[in-house]
């Protein structure tokens, strides 16, 4: 694991956005693993035109979201289905529905939703790049602290602090579902290659855990150091000060 300081969050964002266009271009049926949230906004920005430049087809890309709210439909204005749309595939409407995979947190048994998308990652898998953001409280995906290093996609709820970070997007914090449905840190680890982005001052002290290269269960991105190929890219604020 390298943590790399690419000074702000554009370059950052530009990199790993070549870096899944590189992958798509070079291998045309890619499996990518999706995160989202404000870190990952301009990373789908840079990536839209870079295909948009190229013309690329995106045809035989297979694409797997991290996780999705328990209890809002796919066409929820805050669900990760909308977001994923809004700034990406609809931007560049050339992926093939079908190979377009997201949680669905609405379902009517979540238990078998949850055995669904674990199959369907181990399936289709394995990912050949997965990028993850990471939550003040050192989450990936959804996954809290005190998460079982062994999960696998999994209803999890969520952290007073995470409600709170993501109450930005709703008008009060009371509408931010409490549960969401998230790869487990076990299936994040079955990706190929993963790529981390950190941007903030708020995100410092979560790197600052992941430079210490130990695995602690209250930081679940700790985990991270099991895996042999794994980047990480900050801005200055985000960056380590020791």
């Amino acid at each position: 694991m390298k943590i790399t300081n690419l000074g702000s969050r554009d370059y950052a964002s530009f990199y790993v956005a070549c870096e899944l266009f590189k992958q798509m271009s070079q291998q045309s049926h890619s499996k990518l693993g999706l995160a989202t949230g404000g870190t990952m906004v301009d990373v789908y920005a840079f990536l839209v035109d870079l295909l948009k430049k190229n013309q690329l087809d995106v045809s035989g890309i297979e694409t797997f979201n991290l996780d999705e709210y328990v209890g809002l439909s796919a066409s929820h204005e805050q669900s990760y289905h909308r977001y994923m749309n809004d700034i990406l595939f609809e931007r560049y409407p050339y992926f093939t529905q079908s190979l377009i995979h997201v949680p669905n947190g609405d379902a009517d048994d979540l238990a078998a939703e949850t055995k669904r998308y674990e199959d369907l990652i181990n399936q289709q898998g394995p990912v050949d790049i997965q990028i993850l953001g990471i939550g003040e409280n050192g989450h990936i995906g959804f996954n809290e602290p005190g998460t079982d290093m062994n999960s696998t996609t999994q209803v999890v709820n969520l952290t007073e602090s995470t409600i709170n970070a993501n109450s930005r997007y709703f008008d009060n914090e009371d509408e931010v579902p409490k549960q969401a449905v998230s790869m487990g840190l076990a299936s994040i680890l079955k990706a190929k290659r993963i790529i981390l982005l950190a941007f903030g001052e708020k995100k410092r002290a979560a790197i600052e855990q992941l430079a210490k290269n130990e695995v602690d269960k209250q930081v679940p991105a700790t985990i991270l150091h099991a895996h042999p190929d794994v980047e990480i890219y900050v801005d200055d604020e985000a960056a380590p000060r020791f």
